[in-house]
């Protein structure tokens, strides 16, 4: 596996701390989906691409444990977040108005790296796995990175972010399971054929964990590092409870503290898990 050359850039993370926040817009992108906008000024000042905030959305037996969520974009003393309603959590968070007060702890995790001297990469979103990869996006421009973004969605009215990505990226391509916008079929077709087709230094993949084990696979087979983003279920968000482990080639790794980004060579995906071939 070739590996990124030279001095790999540092990020300098911020501890961590529990600070009152307010929702400043809410706003429903589709079905079951939404952008909340917070202000939210040290998480703001301090969070690096592909970090996350764990916050406490209510009060309430049901709000005991607080909800990760990937940080999209930072926009002065704002950071926003994309959400998908799936539980009592993120229903709560989808009612929430402007003005409205809750608090966080953050921010968390080890997120994006990258290396002096990148100059071509290549994000690939599935679904709301475009989430951590905004701010990604525009953190990579301001290098002048040529970006490449793939994204996939089950149809056009859950693509997500794409006027983000269409203004920093090079080249966007677009798959849709029921062929409403770009391509027809998986995004890792489109991942695929990119990779044959161009030079990238470094591959960047979020999304439903079987299409990232199928793209790091295809970047593995071309020799390009790969960075995955993985989705666990988290109750403490700071390493205590492992509740959130990831097996990795040097043991049991925790998602909250050691991720949730990862060397996509050093995951043990699941033996019993066979990516669907298309």
């Amino acid at each position: 596996m070739r590996r990124c050359m030279g001095e790999e850039s540092v990020w300098r993370p911020v501890n961590p701390a529990l600070e009152r926040i307010s929702v400043v817009a809410n706003e429903r992108l589709a079905e079951g989906v939404g952008l909340v906008t917070l202000h939210a000024p040290r998480a703001a000042a301090g969070v690096l691409p592909g970090q996350f905030v764990h916050v406490r959305i209510s009060r309430g037996t049901d709000f005991i444990l607080r909800r990760p969520f990937s940080v999209h974009r930072v926009s002065g003393e704002r950071i926003e977040i994309l959400y998908q309603v799936l539980g009592v959590g993120t229903r709560a968070l989808a009612e929430k108005v402007a003005g409205e007060e809750m608090d966080l702890v953050g921010p968390l995790g080890s997120g994006w790296r990258v290396c002096e001297g990148t100059a071509r990469a290549l994000l690939v979103a599935g679904g709301l796995g475009v989430a951590p990869l905004g701010m990604l996006a525009e953190e990579l421009a301001g290098r002048g990175v040529a970006i490449t973004v793939a994204i996939g969605a089950p149809r056009e009215e859950r693509v997500l972010a794409r006027n983000l990505f269409e203004r920093v990226a090079r080249r966007v391509e677009i798959a849709t399971d029921d062929g409403s916008c770009g391509l027809r079929g998986p995004v890792t077709g489109v991942c695929e054929r990119l990779l044959s087709d161009g030079s990238f230094d470094i591959v960047y993949t979020c999304g439903p964990e079987l299409m990232q084990r199928k793209v790091a696979t295809r970047a593995a087979a071309v020799d390009i590092p790969c960075q995955v983003s993985l989705e666990r279920l988290m109750a403490c968000g700071i390493g205590a409870c492992l509740s959130c482990v990831v097996r990795t080639v040097d043991g049991m790794k925790r998602a909250c503290v050691d991720g949730p980004v990862f060397d996509a060579q050093q995951v043990l995906w699941d033996p019993t898990e066979t990516p669907p071939e298309h």
